[in-house]
């Protein structure tokens, strides 16, 4: 009877362990962001991103994957529909930089390679994801011709961090396309727990009683033409505590499917 709960036990472990898979690629694709200066626009990509993956698939449903993505974030008020935006003339650029541990759920059974060794899969699947990353970001604007870092200048008298975590968020499709490459359309957002992606956040300071850390950051502060409307006090940004970012794009990807050994 123990042999028997042995080799039950071993078998069970096998099949597991045969079910896991790992899977590698690319990704390129966009990238945006929503914040003071886009409140409003969730398919509102902007710029170039790129990023690489691996993934471990644990069954046909569930995936754990370890991401980077690079791209590149930017606003502008003068390009905005808004009267208030357009006065108050705020813009920035900023890279973006993200590491991220996420876990997907497709919605079918999906396996590439899998019909190859028998194991019997879909080729082609929903998906949903959820998960943490850590990023960095560094707000940056053009002024005289200059490139200005405006966390260094203190718009708003205030110090952040360049660096934070995010909740990556959003949904996929994957398709097998041949054997064990794949084809992988995604759209994710990413909560952050900051409000400064943009540089924009709270009130607009009075440098009359605070020393300014720049001799350019009350112009850089309000940048609306005359007449101004930066009264001290008043809110620079929208009452929102956060900022999103967000990537759009394809992956194509390899699965590395083990061999199944052959039943006796």
């Amino acid at each position: 009877m123990r042999r028997l709960i042995l080799i039950a036990i071993f078998s069970l472990g096998f099949t597991l362990a045969s079910a896991q898979t790992w899977e590698a690629g690319g990704f390129l694709g966009s990238s945006g962001y929503m914040g003071d200066i886009n409140p409003v626009k969730p398919f509102k990509f902007t710029n170039f991103a790129f990023g690489t993956q691996i993934k471990r698939n644990f069954d046909g449903y569930w995936s754990a994957k370890l991401a980077f993505m690079e791209g590149k974030l930017q606003g502008n008020d003068a390009n905005s529909s808004n009267l208030y935006q357009r006065q108050r003339n705020l813009n920035f650029y900023s890279p973006i930089s993200e590491l991220s541990l996420q876990v997907e759920f497709n919605l079918f059974k999906y396996l590439a390679g899998a019909d190859m060794y028998g194991y019997g899969s879909r080729k082609l699947s929903p998906y949903l994801f959820l998960g943490v990353g850590a990023f960095s970001f560094n707000p940056l604007t053009e002024y005289n011709g200059d490139e200005i870092e405006l966390i260094a200048v203190q718009t708003e008298n205030t110090v952040y961090k360049k660096n934070g975590i995010s909740v990556p968020y959003g949904a996929g499709v994957k398709y097998n396309i041949h054997g064990n490459f794949n084809l992988i359309g995604e759209i994710g957002y990413r909560t952050t727990f900051t409000d400064y992606l943009d540089d924009i956040s709270g009130r607009y300071p009075d440098f009359t009683v605070i020393t300014p850390r720049s001799p350019i950051s009350q112009q850089l502060s309000d940048r609306s033409a005359l007449p101004q409307i930066g009264i001290p006090g008043n809110q620079r940004g929208d009452f929102r505590i956060r900022d999103t970012y967000m990537f759009a794009g394809i992956s194509l990807t390899y699965t590395f499917v083990p061999i199944k050994c052959p039943t006796f």
